[in-house]
């Protein structure tokens, strides 16, 4: 099957027949080449912890695998890299990206969703994702790296470049990383002349018994955390108010207890998380998944998104329910490779609500047709019209 052939319309439809009818499927994959998709739930969960399943593209089949290029200064980063090189740099960004400086985060985060919600008036109409939902994010991760205000709305066109290209400009996703590469070498050069109070300064000087990153890890790094920090919690949070505002129900209860808000958190993640896919993998031998052998050196798809709502595992998957608990999703990863920002993300998508709730008792839906983005890489509308 044609990996995209409904499912950018109909994804968890597609997904309930995959699922239903066998455990890996022979696909085309988003790059036009052969790939297997694995979707159940304790298929994917073993499949995004097995060391035999690399994410170097070096263990890829020539041939078999077009994927998207980046330059070396780019690359590599924590999502193209196996143990020791990933166990290395994880541990050296583990040192600066720490459990304190998240928490730390929060007061930010809040001023910043106070001051979106002030712009946007007591009372009225208006498209949230992007008055809220893009802007909230690409301030906390600017913050986050000690990016400039001046350079923010510059971001947010590059990675949009990225994750939904526009098939009648195919240059401007080459566009946006020639400019990411010559901003990120400007940027780092001003950080060494002058650090400041941020996670890349930190990134820059921290050391492990000697070690330290390299130029193309501190500019690897730096580029995964701006884009997969951004893209994942702009559609966590757009994901997480349609989802409240398509089920009334589940609305009112929040609004009754705002304690359920850090659970409803994982319950909006596993029931629409940001991507369809985790990123491809590379067998280093050949592999056994759910009884399929697949050979060495071919691509193989996993899907969280299909795996949360694996009735299997999660009871009646396809209903959004805040009193689920929704634990043991697998939207932010499992394994070696667990999303580093995850705290982070959590703390931006219920920052996010509980101030968008306080604020707006009567918010609803808007007017018009909801669309999705066409993209396997990013789950997430374009637009989310909503009345206040």
């Amino acid at each position: 099957m044609d990996l995209a052939d409904g499912l950018l319309d109909h994804p968890y439809d597609v997904y309930r027949r995959l699922r239903d009818s066998a455990p890996v499927h022979r696909i085309t994959g988003p790059d036009g080449t052969p790939a297997w998709l694995v979707t159940r739930y304790d298929d994917v969960r073993d499949a995004l912890a097995d060391p035999r399943l690399s994410l170097d593209k070096r263990h890829a089949t020539a041939g078999t695998y077009k994927g998207f290029s980046l330059p070396p200064a780019l690359d590599a980063n924590l999502l193209n890299m196996d143990p020791p090189d990933h166990t290395r740099v994880r541990r050296l960004v583990g040192r600066a990206f720490t459990p304190r400086r998240v928490q730390g985060l929060r007061a930010p985060i809040r001023r910043t969703a106070d001051a979106l919600l002030d712009a946007l008036g007591p009372h009225g109409s208006a498209d949230l994702v992007a008055a809220y939902a893009a802007p909230l994010p690409i301030t906390v991760i600017c913050d986050l790296l000690g990016i400039p205000d001046q350079h923010r709305l510059d971001f947010r066109v590059w990675t949009d470049s990225l994750v939904a290209p526009d098939p009648a400009r195919p240059e401007a996703g080459k566009g946006a990383v020639v400019a990411m590469l010559e901003y990120f070498t400007r940027l780092l050069r001003d950080k060494r002349a002058e650090p400041g109070d941020d996670l890349l300064s930190d990134l820059i000087a921290v050391r492990d018994d000697g070690d330290r990153l390299s130029e193309d890890e501190l500019m690897s790094l730096a580029f995964l955390i701006l884009f997969a920090g951004y893209e994942n919690a702009v559609q966590l949070i757009g994901n997480s108010v349609l989802a409240l505002l398509s089920h009334p129900d589940q609305l009112a209860a929040l609004r009754r207890d705002p304690g359920l808000l850090p659970g409803a958190v994982e319950e909006f993640a596993r029931y629409e998380g940001p991507a369809l896919l985790a990123i491809r993998r590379f067998p280093v031998e050949d592999v056994t998944i759910g009884g399929v052998t697949v050979p060495a050196g071919e691509t193989v798809w996993v899907s969280p998104a299909a795996a949360n709502r694996d009735p299997a595992r999660f009871p009646d998957p396809d209903r959004l329910d805040l009193g689920r608990d929704a634990g043991g999703h697998l939207t932010l990863g499992h394994g070696i490779h667990y999303c580093l920002g995850a705290p982070l993300a959590r703390a931006e998508t219920e920052i996010a609500l509980a101030a968008l709730l306080e604020r707006f008792p009567d918010l609803a839906l808007g007017d018009g047709e909801l669309r999705w983005r066409r993209s396997l890489r990013a789950r997430g509308l374009v637009a989310l019209p909503v009345t206040y």
